[in-house]
């Protein structure tokens, strides 16, 4: 099995999905321990003296001005975990928990937070066991970070509240933790605090999106280039040229990926030859470069912000190398609450397009030949007709999701907490996004597909028919009277989920962007 190497300067987007998604194995590095070691003894000596410090002995929030004495401090730690358990709704996903979990020991192994190398070796431990929290959907504000999500997870660390086994099976933690022959931690001093305060479960879930969203960019990018071959489109546009005089990056990289998937098409500007030949494509056609391409330059700037946020220590307070340990507003979600909002604008816009490219395939007054819906004998089939009342349903619910959850804020804590980020909300309602853009694309897909075999006489590009092949071969049927339609569309969604798609196109083309 994969092991991922904790060490005290971060991680990297593709430790948090091996460890995530693939069960990689997780162990502390040498350098870790003694850094957690050396961070300890410095709270143990604050703790000692008389002198309140925040986190380490007074309470928590608008709490702080409580001085704690020292024989009610570890009943201080239990206690805001367990008061912070508090989520409420249906459970998160376990990929979402393990990357929470795994990015919580990243921080806690930076060495700035004060906890013993015991508490890091035991959440090490339970990602191991393959022990897996129960955390609810509602909870988080973003500030002070993920703040009920981290404590369900540090409550199973104890040996409390319930969990999810190996077997899938969820039970109380202490019993799995027993199984597994882990013994559950007895907080001291800043150590609860440490396992709640950050922006763990959004910076996961904001990596996990940006790897999904980079394989349905490029999904998007066969599937307008198979819809411009149905409507005997012109690849004219796709020139390097046109996209070197507009430098944007991602610009370039989609219509780079069009194009390659284009070539050798017959019926590419075949429009010519029409009695009314075009002067131009529709936009839904002609500028699926620029809108793609800008969601493509978003998530490089989202990857930018989650790669510092994957190299940070996000806790408070912190222990300094200097041996000061001070207060601070790292944890707040701001600055990936905003990426996660700005990647659920542009997944809807993507969206947006390859249903109008869709619904132009289907309109026989603008299909330039095509059958009606795509039907076999329109007027006693349907054809794709629903398909796309499904696709448009889809789309009005991204661009429901689109709207800034990073532009709430609700005060708490008794007003300390007075601005927060509502990243986590942000974060959960991108993955409903990517859901909902993955459904899109398979139905473009579907509809693409049925109409460059309707075009009798014509033949495709390679890469096209190479598509074309692969996703009947997985099930998903070609031209024909109507049928039970929702199996189909089904087999197409997986198609595209899993990057089938991009390997059957990728083993013409080569790698595409």
């Amino acid at each position: 099995m994969h092991t991922v190497v904790v060490g005290t300067s971060g991680t990297t987007a593709e430790d948090v999905i091996a460890v995530a998604r693939g069960n990689a194995r997780v162990e502390l590095s040498g350098e870790a321990l003694e850094a957690l070691a050396r961070s300890r003894e410095i709270v143990d000596a604050l703790a000692a003296k008389p002198e309140p410090v925040y986190g380490v002995s007074t309470g928590f929030g608008a709490l702080a001005s409580r001085h704690i004495s020292p024989e009610l401090r570890a009943q201080l730690q239990r206690n805001i975990v367990r008061s912070h358990a508090a989520g409420m709704g249906p459970r998160v996903e376990r990929e979402v928990v393990r990357a929470l979990m795994f990015l919580r020991l990243k921080t806690v192994a930076s060495g700035h937070t004060g906890v013993r190398p015991s508490v890091a070796q035991t959440m090490a431990d339970v990602l191991n066991a393959g022990i897996t929290p129960v955390v609810h959907e509602y909870g988080s504000l973003g500030c002070s970070g993920d703040l009920a999500p981290l404590s369900h997870c540090a409550l199973a660390l104890m040996g409390e509240g319930d969990a999810e086994g190996p077997d899938g099976v969820v039970r109380p933690a202490g019993e799995l933790l027993a199984e597994a022959g882990i013994e559950p931690v007895e907080l001291r001093e800043k150590e609860g605090l440490a396992l709640l305060n950050g922006t763990d479960g959004m910076l996961g879930m904001l990596v996990m999106a940006l790897a999904d969203l980079g394989k349905l960019y490029t999904s998007a990018d066969i599937t307008a280039a198979l819809t411009l071959e149905a409507l005997l489109g012109t690849e004219k546009v796709l020139a390097p040229e046109l996209h070197a005089i507009r430098p944007h990056p991602g610009q370039g990289a989609s219509a780079a990926n069009m194009a390659a998937v284009l070539k050798g098409s017959g019926l590419v500007r075949h429009y010519q030859e029409e009695t009314a030949p075009r002067v131009q494509d529709a936009y839904s056609v002609r500028c699926a470069p620029q809108v793609a391409g800008a969601g493509r330059d978003t998530m490089a700037h989202a990857a930018l912000v989650a790669s510092r946020e994957l190299a940070s220590a996000v806790d408070n307070p912190v222990v300094l190398p200097d041996g000061r340990v001070e207060s601070n507003g790292n944890f707040h979600g701001a600055p990936v609450a905003y990426v996660l909002d700005f990647l659920a604008i542009a997944a809807a816009d993507l969206g947006s397009i390859a249903e109008r490219r869709t619904d132009r395939l289907l309109d026989k007054n603008r299909s330039h030949g095509l059958p009606p819906f795509l039907a076999d004998d329109a007027g006693v089939d349907s054809g794709l007709m629903i398909a796309q009342y499904t696709q448009a349903a889809l789309v009005s619910e991204m661009k429901r999701l689109a709207v800034p959850a990073s532009a709430d804020s609700i005060p708490s804590s008794a007003m300390q907490e007075d601005h927060v980020s509502m990243g986590w909300s942000a974060a959960r309602k991108l993955r409903t996004a990517v859901d909902n853009l993955t459904r899109i694309i398979a139905i473009e897909l579907y509809a693409a597909t049925r109409a460059i075999e309707l075009r009798h006489g014509l033949t495709a590009a390679p890469a096209s028919l190479a598509a074309i092949e692969a996703v009947r071969a997985a099930g998903v049927q070609g031209p024909g009277p109507d049928r039970f339609l929702a199996p189909d569309l089904a087999a197409a969604d997986a198609f595209v989920r899993t990057g089938a798609l991009v390997a059957a196109v990728e083993s013409v083309t080569g790698p595409l962007a």
